[in-house]
């Protein structure tokens, strides 16, 4: 099963947040940013991080794909 971080780039579109705004705001580097955009896993505390900064649950910001439903990067 992969995750997806696509309603996380929509969410800080329609909260007009830059990522690196995002990064600043939930003390996370930039390089968990990249992961992120690149669809990589990241630790729960980064997660938590973010949905503070965001005021957000984690259904706002992740969605899991079942096996085989992946697109094609």
């Amino acid at each position: 099963m992969a995750v997806s971080y696509k309603k996380l780039w929509k969410l800080l579109i329609d909260k007009d947040v830059k990522k690196k705004d995002l990064a600043q705001g939930a003390h996370i580097s930039t390089y968990m940013i990249n992961k992120l955009n690149r669809g990589d896993n990241v630790n729960t505390d980064t997660l938590v991080r973010i949905r503070i900064a965001l005021d957000c649950t984690f259904d706002d910001i992740m969605e899991m794909i079942p096996d085989g439903k992946q697109e094609a990067k």
